[in-house]
C-alpha cells in the first residue's frame, strides 16, 4: 500500500470514530427519549446505522492492521509492479490510457487507480516498456502495448 493510501485510511477511520459515531449515538439517545422503543422507527434506524458504522470501522481497522506501506526506494525498476503508473495504448482503437496499479483498498477508477487483482493489472505485472499483452476482460479481449512506466 502507498503511504498516501495508508494516510487516507487512517483519516477516514479517525473521522468515523470521532465524528460519525458520536452523531449516531446522539441520534439513538434522542430517539430513546421519545418513548416506546418497540414502535420507534427513529430508534431502530439509528441502531441500524450504528451497526453499519461499527462494521465499517472494524473493516478499516483490520485493513490497517494488515497493511504494509511500501517505501518508494523499493519501487525502482523497469518492470511493472505495485504502485507503477503505466501508460498504454489499446491496439484495437489506438486509445491511450494511464493507470496506477494500486492495492485493492486504494483502487479508484476515477483517480486512475486499478486494483492489482484486476485482470488488466495481473496481465501487466512484470512487463516492460514496448511489451504487448492480451487481457481477457468482461467486454472481450484487449490488446495493449506498454508505452511508459513510472514508479510512484
Amino acid at each position: 500500500m502507498s503511504q498516501e493510501g495508508y494516510d487516507k485510511l487512517v483519516a477516514e477511520l479517525r473521522h468515523m470514530e470521532s465524528v460519525e459515531l458520536p452523531q449516531v449515538r446522539d441520534a439513538i439517545a434522542e430517539a430513546r427519549d421519545k418513548g416506546d422503543l418497540s414502535e420507534n422507527f427513529e430508534y431502530h434506524a439509528a441502531k441500524r446505522e450504528q451497526s453499519r458504522l461499527l462494521g465499517r470501522i472494524r473493516f478499516k481497522q483490520r485493513i490497517l492492521e494488515n497493511a504494509r506501506v511500501i517505501p518508494a526506494e523499493r519501487l525502482k525498476g523497469d518492470t511493472i509492479g505495485l504502485l507503477s503508473k503505466v501508460e498504454m495504448t489499446n491496439l484495437a482503437n489506438n486509445a491511450r490510457m494511464t493507470y496506477t496499479i494500486a492495492s485493492p483498498h486504494e483502487a479508484n477508477l476515477r483517480e486512475g487507480k486499478i486494483s492489482i487483482k484486476s485482470p488488466i493489472a495481473e496481465a501487466l505485472l512484470n512487463k516492460k516498456v514496448g511489451d504487448e499483452v492480451e487481457v481477457r476482460v468482461p467486454a472481450g479481449l484487449l490488446k495493449l502495448r506498454i508505452e511508459s512506466i513510472q514508479q510512484s
